[in-house]
């Protein structure tokens, strides 16, 4: 998903919020795991009739291994990426810490897109010998509308037209 943000300062900066598609909202995790455990439940009690001492157990330790299963996909959802692209920089930050990854001067950015497995790739800024790889989470025309809105923000903020590709 790519969203734009306000500048910060305004009309100093434009900046692009990269985020993975949720499929599932928090509840629906909740009614997944609830659909997996009763079933789970279910089993483990007739089992433990049936005679097997050992299936409630199992199906606790089966339950919080897919509980934390569950919890982890949730959480890699929280990953992000913000591209910040001024008159004088261009930084690319990540999650968990905002930390900056990239930083270059806008007229200096090469954009491309690195050839990948059965199609398009992935989408790379590189300056002075460093590359980095943008939106690497994104669906292949979620990334083909990110390479052209920063096609668009590089020429805006270098003062140059924009490329068409060839």
């Amino acid at each position: 998903m790519i969203d734009e943000l306000p500048p910060s300062v305004t009309g100093s900066e434009a900046q692009l919020l990269l985020r993975p598609r949720r499929i599932l909202t928090p509840r629906q995790f909740v009614v997944l795991f609830v659909l997996i455990a009763v079933p789970a439940s279910v089993v483990a009690g007739y089992s433990f009739a049936m005679g097997n001492a050992f299936a409630p157990a199992f199906a606790v330790l089966d339950l919080a291994i897919v509980a934390v299963a569950l919890r982890w996909v949730w959480r890699s959802g929280d990953r992000y990426e913000r591209i910040v692209v001024g008159g004088q920089r261009l930084e690319v930050r990540r999650s968990p810490d905002d930390a900056s990854v990239f930083s270059a001067h806008p007229y200096w950015v090469r954009l491309r897109r690195a050839s990948g497995r059965g199609g398009p790739g992935a989408v790379c800024l590189g300056s002075q010998g460093r590359e980095v790889e943008i939106g690497s989470f994104l669906p292949p025309d979620e990334r083909d509308e990110l390479l052209g809105r920063l096609r668009s923000m590089l020429a805006a903020a270098s003062g140059r037209a924009p490329v068409e590709e060839s």
